[in-house]
C-alpha cells in the first residue's frame, strides 16, 4: 500500500445469501453493507469453476486451455461481467467509480467467504472495458485470529530484507518420474531461461540457498527436504519461494490442514501426512503442530520452520485453504509461522509445457516462468501488492491486445496475495 492510498476493507460471510460489509481506513468514505442473493452468486461462481483447469478430470486441463471460457478473450470477459453483477455491490461500485473519475486508485483488502474464495477479484468487470484491477490494487486480508495468535512471531521485511532467499525449485519427489503426476513442473532448465537468469543474480550476490555456482543446479534437487528447509529457515531468511506441487485438501473434507507441500522427503521422514509410494509430503498440519504427538519431546512447528516475512507458494491450489470455513491450510500455516505476506494460487496452474503442447503457445513463450519471475521480483520491493497489481495490469493489457493463450488470465489471475 502506497502512502496516502485510500484503503477499503471488505469482509464477506456465507449464510444462504452472501453478506458483505466494507469500511474505508480513516473513514474517508462512507461505510457500507450489502446482501447479495445466493443464487446469482452460485451461478457466477459455477461459471467460473467451469472455466478453470481440473487436471484430475479426464480432459479437464485441455478443455480449460482450448475451449473453456478463459481460452478466449470475449468469453472470459462474459465470465468477468457475471462475477461483477453477482459480487460487486452498487454502493461500493459507486465509490470506486468516484475515485476512478478523480484519478485515484485505492487498495481493496478482501476477506472472501469460502464460496467466493476462488474468485479472481482483479478480473471482475463492472463494464466490458473496465476491470477491477484497472481501478484498484487488490489483496486478501489474513484472518485476525492467525495474525494475533498466541506465540506467533511476526518477521518484518524492514529488518530481514538483506537475508538470504530460500528457494525450493521443482524438487525431485522420491518415487515419481519427471513425467509423472508429481514430476517436474518446469522441465529441463536451461541457463538462458528467464527463471534461471533470475536465480543466477541471487547466486552472484551470495543471497541464494541452496548455494550454487551454476543456476541450473538450484532446480530438481534431491536434498531440499523438510530437514534442509528447517535448517535454512532457522539460519535466517528474507523470503521463501517454493515452485512445485501442492496437493490441496478437498473443501468437502473440512480438513484444510491436510493440504500438502511436496519436497524431496522420503517415506521414512517423520510427519503427519500419509506416505505416497516412497515419499511423505509436508502438510500444513506439520507446519502448525511440528512433532506434537510424534515425539516424546515435541518441537513446535513455528520453531522447526520459522517462516520469513515473505513467502511465495507457486503451485496448484496452494491458497486453497481460503475455501474452508476453518482456514488452516498452507497459507494459514505460513502466516502462523511468522510471514507477513504470502502469494499463492487459487486454482491449478498450467505449466509452460502445457501451454506449448496443448494450447499451441509459441515455443519462446514461458508464461509460468515469467509469472514466477514477476512474483519473485515483487516480493523484493517495499510494496509487493502494488508491484504485483502493476504486473497484472500489464498482463491484462496484453490479453486485451494480443488475445492469445499465453496472455490468458487462466494463469496470471490465479495468484492472490494475503497480507497481515
Amino acid at each position: 500500500m502506497t502512502q496516502g492510498q485510500p484503503t477499503a476493507v471488505l469482509r464477506m460471510a456465507d449464510a444462504g445469501d452472501l453478506y458483505m460489509s466494507w469500511r474505508w481506513a480513516g473513514d474517508t468514505m462512507q461505510r457500507g453493507a450489502a446482501m447479495l442473493p445466493g443464487e446469482p452468486v452460485l451461478a457466477a461462481v459455477r461459471r467460473l469453476s467451469d472455466a478453470l483447469p481440473h487436471p484430475a478430470e479426464p480432459g479437464g486441463l485441455e478443455r480449460a486451455m482450448t475451449t473453456g471460457a478463459f481460452a478466449d478473450h470475449d468469453t472470459e470477459c462474459l465470465v468477468a461481467q457475471s462475477l461483477s453483477r453477482a459480487l460487486l455491490p452498487y454502493g461500493l461500485a459507486a465509490q470506486l467509480y468516484e475515485l476512478y473519475q478523480r484519478g485515484i486508485r485505492p487498495h481493496i483488502r478482501l476477506q472472501p467467504s469460502p464460496r467466493a474464495a476462488q474468485v479472481p477479484w482483479e478480473l471482475i468487470a463492472p463494464s466490458p472495458d473496465l476491470r477491477l484491477i484497472d481501478i484498484a490494487d487488490v489483496s486478501l486480508l489474513a484472518p485476525a485470529s492467525l495474525v494475533h495468535a498466541p506465540g506467533r512471531t511476526a518477521r518484518s521485511w524492514a529488518e530481514t530484507h538483506s537475508a538470504p532467499v530460500v528457494a525450493v525449485l521443482d524438487p525431485r519427489i522420491p518415487g515419481f518420474r519427471a513425467d509423472s503426476i508429481l514430476g517436474s513442473v518446469l522441465g529441463r532448465m536451461r541457463a538462458d531461461a528467464p527463471l534461471a537468469q533470475r536465480i543466477a543474480d541471487y547466486a552472484a550476490q551470495e543471497r541464494l540457498l541452496p548455494a550454487v555456482l551454476d543456476p541450473t543446479e538450484a532446480f530438481r534437487r534431491t536434498d531440499t527436504d523438510r530437514t534442509w528447509l528447517s535448517a535454512s529457515l532457522c539460519a535466517g531468511a528474507s523470503r521463501l519461494i517454493y515452485v512445485g506441487h501442492v496437493t490441496a485438501a478437498s473443501p468437502e473434507s473440512g480438513q484444510s490442514e491436510d493440504a500438502e507441500l511436496h519436497l524431496a522427503c522420503t517415506a521414512d521422514t517423520l510427519g503427519f501426512a500419509v506416505p505416497t509410494r516412497t515419499h511423505r509430503p509436508l502438510s500444513a498440519k506439520d507446519f502448525l503442530l511440528g512433532t506434537h504427538t510424534r515425539t516424546a519431546e515435541p518441537t513446535d512447528g513455528r520453531d522447526l520452520w520459522p517462516l520469513p516475512s515473505r513467502v511465495a507458494l507457486i503451485a496448484c491450489e496452494s491458497g486453497g485453504d481460503m475455501r474452508f470455513t476453518e482456514a488452516l491450510g498452507l497459507t494459514a500455516a505460513m502466516i502462523s509461522g511468522g510471514a507477513e505476506l504470502v502469494t499463492a494460487s487459487r486454482w491449478p496452474l498450467p505449466t509452460d509445457l502445457a501451454f506449448h503442447r496443448i494450447a499451441g503457445a509459441p515455443p519462446d513463450a514461458y508464461p509460468l516462468q515469467q509469472a514466477i519471475c514477476a512474483i519473485d521480483a515483487a516480493h523484493e520491493q517495499p510494496d509487493p501488492v502494488a508491484v504485483l497489481a502493476d504486473w497484472q495490469r500489464e498482463r491484462l493489457t496484453a490479453w486485451r491486445t494480443e488475445r492469445t493463450i499465453e496472455h490468458s488470465p487462466l494463469l496470471w489471475s490465479a495468484f492472490a496475495t494475503v497480507r497481515t
